[in-house]
């Protein structure tokens, strides 16, 4: 494959030899392959989680929708299917191509044995494109005018009260 080649997902991203003009900097393609995944604040408004995972890249809102959890620190599984982040904090699932939140439905709960399955709860956090051009990897954000609930934690007082939330390293001994 050359350089100029897309190797990320095809609804989160296209190739081209040179980035799309409101696309920003993420980071060298076999640094992002190599860590799996990279954190950062895009456009000075939006922190965003790119995952390298099954030769795909993936872009995302870094904090879950449900609760702010930090994705970056979430499991990738297949549900149904679909590839998902699974939240550290509530276990909640999102897909990676959609941000769709999966949970298991029950339609008869009184039924013997108890039959689930898994349903969506619709969009409910926001993807980004992902471009790779000549061993560079660019984000797209998303700009569609409709809210998605992963929007809240993209202000300014969600970001401040999530780093004064954040452990403090403590000093070795």
């Amino acid at each position: 494959m050359s350089p100029e080649e897309d190797t990320s997902h095809s609804s989160s991203s296209s190739s081209s030899s040179s980035p799309p003009h409101t696309s920003h900097f993420i980071g060298r393609k076999e640094d992002i392959i190599k860590s799996g995944r990279v954190t950062k604040l895009v456009n000075g408004c939006r922190d965003v989680l790119v995952l390298y995972h099954q030769e795909q890249f993936y872009a995302m809102d870094m904090h879950c929708y449900h609760a702010g959890g930090a994705l970056q620190n979430g499991d990738i599984e297949e549900f149904n299917g679909q590839l998902c982040i699974v939240c550290p904090w509530h276990k909640y699932k999102i897909t990676l191509e959609e941000g769709e939140g999966l949970y298991q439905a029950v339609d008869d709960p009184t039924a013997k044995p108890l039959r689930t399955h898994w349903r969506s709860k619709g969009v409910k956090q926001r993807i980004h494109k992902v471009t790779e051009v000549n061993g560079d990897v660019f984000v797209t954000l998303n700009d569609s005018s409709e809210a998605i609930e992963s929007d809240v934690y993209q202000t300014e007082k969600y970001r401040t009260l999530f780093q004064k939330n954040q452990p403090k390293p403590r000093p070795r001994k």
